[in-house]
């Protein structure tokens, strides 16, 4: 935890004419002070709750990937843990995670017990976090749609071997790697790509168990100059769970996410 105000996110810059933005939403352990005093948990039981949230490694897998491209792409970074909010959600009733209270702001942990006190006020943790990364990471996307003609959002995340209680889909199927997608801004052509690149893991699955990925709202159905795919890796296969260490699966991981950005470029 921090005692001392944090940025909220990162935009690290990558080659000008690269289209790809890193997106790594669920890596950060970081939980402001002042969002600590929200949270019901001792601090055994946070610590026991990030181990299992926390998309460990996710950072560094990306930084890797990104250093070994020959046109760097550009990487997005939450610097707070999901418990703040959860940037990937909608901030709406079109959530489904909210029949678990896991919606833009948790009200419950993985294994369904309470987070945060019932009747919460969301809305300043909204204000203070959730709407700022969401407009940051809208203008890293005009960015790149104005440099290049198009944004790829590549959305880099992991997921425990074996199922959590908070998991709507828990009982689908587990690859070592899932490809999340969605039906307006992942063409086939990129699914193919990230297939490829990913064959060596022992096999790839799409939208299973966790299916869709981020494409800011303002683009959201709409543009299609914005494409976009979740990278989801089953935490066996680089790390030791729930939160230790990597192992040395994580530069493999590294290397396929680096071809992957490659093949984006024209």
């Amino acid at each position: 935890m921090s005692t001392t105000p944090q940025p909220s996110f990162h935009l690290l810059p990558g080659n000008p004419d690269s289209p790809v933005l890193l997106h790594v939403p669920h890596g950060s352990r970081t939980i402001p002070e002042e969002v600590r005093d929200g949270i019901l948990l001792d601090d055994g039981a946070l610590e026991r709750e990030l181990d299992h949230i926390t998309d460990s490694h996710t950072a560094e897998l990306a930084t890797r990937a990104a250093e070994s491209c020959s046109a760097r792409p550009w990487r997005y970074i939450n610097a707070l843990s999901r418990l703040v909010v959860d940037p990937e959600r909608f901030p709406d009733d079109r959530e489904e995670m909210r029949a678990v209270g896991m919606g833009a702001v948790y009200t419950h942990t993985t294994r369904r017990d309470r987070l945060r006190a019932p009747g919460i006020d969301q809305r300043p943790l909204l204000d203070r976090y959730f709407h700022p990364y969401a407009q940051a990471m809208t203008e890293a996307v005009d960015a790149r749609i104005a440099a290049t003609g198009r944004a790829v959002i590549v959305d880099v995340h992991s997921y425990p071997t074996a199922p959590l209680p908070y998991e709507l889909h828990g009982s689908d199927p587990r690859p070592p790697v899932c490809l999340g997608t969605d039906p307006f801004h992942t063409p086939p052509e990129l699914r193919a790509l990230a297939e490829d690149a990913f064959a060596g893991f022992g096999g790839t699955g799409v939208d299973s168990p966790f299916a869709g990925t981020y494409v800011p709202l303002k683009h959201y159905g709409t543009d299609r100059r914005v494409t976009a795919l979740m990278i989801e890796i089953r935490r066996d296969t680089y790390m030791t769970e729930p939160g230790g260490p990597a192992g040395p699966g994580l530069d493999a991981l590294a290397e396929a996410l680096a071809e992957l950005v490659q093949s984006c470029r024209p």
